[in-house]
């Protein structure tokens, strides 16, 4: 790597769609954004937006047949704002990779080796581990050369012991599937209790913290001196706290119940369960604004997904607290953590015992910033991280090849 490769583009590539962005890692700043959604549809969308020059956000809307077409389109993109995949000042490509089963613990140099091994997770991530294959493969045809790293989801979570990773079911039969806790969502777990331990003006080996990352997607962690004891995500992403469209924890004789009594088969279930649960399922709504909206106007239904929201969310602190023994901080972040003042005040609501207060007046305020919302006097403090996984995955990245 030349001296002036200080570059990372970050993939992360879905299903049918990518993100990406282009990072200076001198100072993390950020040199270009953009989104390629609808890839395989009649039509399809990329949004790019350069941040260096004063350039303007630029949309195009065509077919888009396949990832290598899209990560083309974004290739062209940079280009033209002199960013190019063919610069010397780009260092390295960073994929978000979302299993990284028990073998992948840091981020890692992709090659032949790797690739097969995310294959080989591909049964335990059947909707992720395909796409970030498929966004691996086009970069590596677009830049043979230059190094290609894995930043897995699963990663921060490999630190769990055994006894919080373990399911209770046969050990012979649990192993020979792969059946464990992972946890997900861990790039920003990482980069969230780092954070927090910086805004508490401690090391991150001297804070406890429980970190609820609350998008559509949610997940909770208890985080012990920098590493992770505890997640509630497990072999996938369904389990633990009531998310947007996923139900998270459930009895796991309602599976078979459905099967008897209302015929389903494992592919209605899943459907059901993943993409029609959760928020949605519960009042037809997974945008906790609108719920909000609909709460204030005076339904039951939006009150009672809310309430059942809560009350996960709670159970949870509560479980942790009691796992960590010891909390210093509980961590809001992500889309619902970073901008619903009232899911946070009522997370917190009747919790006084644990330590745990939110001063109205701190929770109001709109901010981009890392923030306490807790009053001076509260033993545990509560904040607002916002996270960024993008800048997380760079620095790993970066990190790996520098050295």
């Amino acid at each position: 790597m030349t001296a002036n490769a200080t570059r990372v583009l970050v993939l992360n590539s879905g299903s049918s769609s990518v993100k990406y962005q282009l990072l200076d890692m001198n100072d993390g700043s950020r040199l270009a954004v953009g989104l390629v959604e609808r890839i395989g549809e009649q039509t399809s969308r990329l949004a790019h937006t350069p941040l260096t020059g004063g350039g303007d956000k630029r949309e195009r809307e065509a077919r888009i047949a396949d990832h290598e077409e899209a990560l083309n389109a974004v290739a062209e993109e940079l280009a033209a704002d002199g960013l190019g995949l063919d610069s010397p000042e780009l260092a390295a490509i960073g994929h978000r990779v979302v299993h990284g089963g028990l073998k992948f613990t840091e981020p890692t140099v992709i090659d032949d080796e790797v690739l097969k091994e995310i294959e080989r997770l591909v049964p335990v991530a059947p909707l992720h581990n395909p796409a970030n294959i498929t966004g691996i493969r086009t970069a590596q045809g677009l830049r043979p050369d230059l190094p290609q790293v894995a930043v897995f989801d699963t990663a921060f979570h490999t630190t769990m012991p055994e006894h919080a990773a373990r399911y209770a079911i046969d050990v012979e039969t649990a192993d020979a599937h792969r059946i464990r806790r992972y946890g997900f969502h861990g790039t920003s777990h990482a980069y969230v209790s780092r954070q927090t331990a910086e805004l508490l003006g401690k090391a991150p080996e001297d804070v406890n913290v429980i970190v609820l990352h609350l998008g559509n997607g949610a997940s909770a962690s208890a985080v012990a001196g920098g590493r992770c004891v505890d997640t509630s995500m497990g072999l996938t992403p369904l389990e633990g706290l009531v998310m947007g469209t996923r139900s998270g924890d459930i009895d796991p004789a309602v599976v078979f119940h459905l099967k008897r009594v209302a015929g389903m088969d494992a592919d209605e279930i899943d459907e059901l369960l993943n993409k029609k649960s959760g928020l949605v399922g519960l009042c037809g709504d997974n945008d906790m604004r609108e719920i909000r909206r609909r709460i204030d106007e005076g339904d039951e239904r939006a009150a009672l997904a809310f309430d059942i929201y809560i009350h996960r969310l709670k159970k949870y602190i509560g479980a942790y607290s009691a796992v960590l023994g010891r909390v210093d901080a509980v961590a809001f972040t992500a889309g619902v953590g970073e901008n619903a003042a009232p899911v946070r005040e009522a997370a917190v609501k009747g919790l006084e015992e644990l330590g745990l207060a939110v001063d109205a007046d701190l929770n109001a305020v709109r901010s981009d910033a890392a923030r306490l919302i807790s009053p001076e006097y509260a033993r545990v403090a509560v904040a607002v991280v916002p996270t960024d996984e993008e800048l997380e995955i760079a620095n790993q990245t970066y990190a790996l090849v520098s050295n």
